[in-house]
């Protein structure tokens, strides 16, 4: 806040084997022939993009409650996030938009509780919190969601200023589980305040199936221990985290989906130092593992490689994303992973504070990163605005990963000592120009990207089932904003991948997708977390092909066996449901062309 072909026979290759390297390293990658289509006059796809403001008329009224009086506490600007999720198993993607509190003595009778909404399928939604059982108060941050105990139905993960809530969802209904699985989001250590946290991630740290917890906490405030800071030298400004002490991100490890267990230290990711907002979760060195990468505001960022037993070693300043070129600590807040190029790179995008643009931190090889946001066209845009939420999604449907920046001050106040900086923001998108750059589009696409606002988390789902990636956008103490892709349907082709992994992890969390089309390859990870306290929904995978009409073969690496599986071709359209271990395919919406699928090509 204060601040891809030889490519993936080598990756799968260390998959089946069971081995990588030690430390993240780009592949080997041949030299790239650049498709036709990729040409400046292309950039015109991404005025097909257009979206339309339907939060209101698709009935989501939620107001986000900051619980400020007058005394500019911290937290208050800080929240909040959203998340989709199929609550109800009926196929759709419904709506969890997280609420902070009044304070206590500082009501005045009001009640804000976290909302969640149901995906009706014909563009509206209806609040279904009470029957749900979410019709409770707590000072709520951001949400992760997955199925942790293996029984079929996503399960919620509150993060919160104090203590966290876990919520088991059976068959529709959440019922708070975190004093039974132990689970929190406090220090450990008895005396200690409780913690702030912040972004959270599900994530199989030891491949064990059961799925285990990684919580961001931020820095050590408490109404007790608040600090008057200011900007013109007599009123109170909402201070930035300098002036606090920071908290460790927690990991909890699962066991068989009933208990928790505080393996922080012993796991290596302690870190008292840390001011972590933003989590996302990827296997940057393809020997199967998952690895996590943290944002942190005004302190160097994290890159937990995972040690190949679910202990991790923090890497990031020999890899080059814990600093930025100047070796300073930025203001880390978004966090999101991506090949933006489909060249087997993967690029770590952090958003940060004003006068700090985006970093675009690249694999460049040798186990090193370096920052390209200049040469992709990203430093000049994003340099004033405060970047919180961030993420990377193909809204086109072309093949090629776009960039989404929610933007928005902390302070309301800024424009009378900041004449060029604002507290409301609007959004930017960047349309990935298929060759590593990205072109600034905000200014064509609509509804939503015109307006400033004081954006905080974003997420995407297809919301209404048309093939294409929608927006929510949440909101610092106003209404969120839910954008409807509506890209005409003739220009690109689309797949949509379903995942079913064997028990415990149904949903394949951190199973690796590749998806082969012509001169086209894309790789995607089934992952929680991500943005800024946020989470899009994970699983199915939606792929797009730009004018390909088939994808011509998917791989897929399974996150606990480590088995690589060969499913296809799959005509563009489908729905294709992959199902571990069976080397089948079932299709919905009529059969994939090419019959049935390929047998398993190989296993750890």
């Amino acid at each position: 806040m204060g601040h891809r072909a030889v490519v993936l026979i080598a990756f799968f290759a260390a998959a089946v084997a069971g081995c990588g390297e030690t430390e993240p390293a780009a592949r080997d990658v041949p030299d790239y022939a650049r498709p036709a289509y990729a040409t400046a006059e292309s950039r015109t796809a991404a005025t097909l993009m257009r979206f339309v403001d339907i939060t209101a008329s698709a009935g989501i009224g939620f107001v986000h409650e900051t619980g400020a009086f007058g005394q500019k506490w911290m937290p208050e600007t800080m929240g909040s996030g959203g998340a989709f999720l199929d609550y109800d198993g009926d196929d759709r993607p419904d709506l969890l938009l997280v609420n902070g509190s009044p304070w206590p003595g500082h009501d005045d009778g009001k009640r804000a509780v976290s909302r969640l909404y149901r995906n009706l399928g014909n563009g509206r939604f209806e609040d279904v919190t009470a029957e749900a059982g979410l019709d409770f108060a707590l000072y709520g941050m951001g949400a992760t969601v997955a199925d942790y105990d293996a029984d079929g139905d996503p399960d919620v993960y509150l993060t919160a200023v104090g203590d966290n809530v876990l919520l088991r969802n059976d068959g529709g209904r959440f019922t708070e589980v975190t004093g039974e699985t132990t689970v929190d989001g406090s220090s450990g250590v008895p005396g200690d305040p409780p913690a702030w946290s912040t972004g959270a991630a599900w994530l199989d740290a030891d491949r064990d199936g059961w799925l285990d917890l990684f919580v961001c906490n931020y820095v050590r405030w408490t109404p007790e221990t608040d600090l008057f800071t200011t900007l013109d030298g007599v009123t109170k400004s909402y201070a930035t985290p300098q002036l606090y002490d920071g908290e460790t991100c927690r990991l909890y490890r699962s066991s068989n989906g009933r208990s928790f267990t505080d393996v922080t230290a012993e796991a290596g990711v302690y870190n008292p130092d840390g001011k972590s907002l933003g989590v996302a979760v990827e296997d940057f060195n393809d020997d199967a593992w998952p690895d996590i990468a943290v944002a942190n505001d005004t302190y160097q960022n994290f890159l937990y490689l995972n040690d190949g037993d679910g202990t991790f070693t923090d890497v990031a300043p020999r890899a080059g994303v814990a600093f930025d070129e100047f070796g300073r600590a930025r203001a880390g807040m978004g966090i999101d992973v991506a090949d933006v190029t489909s060249q087997g790179r993967l690029s770590i995008a952090i958003g940060n504070f004003s006068n700090e643009p985006v970093s675009l931190y690249t694999q460049i090889g040798g186990g090193l990163f370096q920052d390209l946001a200049g040469s992709a066209r990203l430093t000049r845009a994003t340099l004033q605005p405060l970047t919180f939420g961030l993420l990377f999604a193909d809204l086109d449907l072309d093949g090629f990963v776009d960039l989404l920046l929610g933007n928005g001050h902390i302070e309301p106040e800024i424009n009378a000592v900041q004449s060029d900086i604002t507290f409301a923001q609007p959004l930017q998108l960047f349309w990935n120009d298929r060759r590593g750059q990205f072109i600034s589009v905000s200014n064509q696409v609509g509804d939503g990207f015109g307006e400033a606002m004081v954006a905080r988390g974003i997420a995407t789902a297809d919301i209404d089932g048309d093939g294409d990636l929608d927006v929510l956008v949440t909101v610092n103490g106003g209404p969120p904003r839910l954008l409807r892709n509506d890209l005409p349907p003739s220009e690109s082709n689309w797949i949509r991948i379903r995942l079913r992994g064997s028990v415990p992890n149904l949903d394949a969390v951190g199973a690796v997708v590749s998806v082969f089309a012509g001169d086209l390859i894309q790789r995607r990870m089934v992952r929680t977390g991500s943005s800024y306290l946020s989470q899009s929904e994970i699983n199915p995978l939606l792929i797009g092909l730009g004018e390909r009409p088939r994808a011509d073969s998917v791989l897929v690496r399974w996150p606990t066996s480590g088995a690589v599986e060969r499913f296809g071709p799959a005509s563009a359209g489908q729905t294709l449901t992959l199902i571990e271990g069976k080397g089948d395919r079932a299709t919905s919406g009529g059969a994939a062309s090419g019959g049935a699928a390929e047998s398993q090509v190989g296993a750890q």
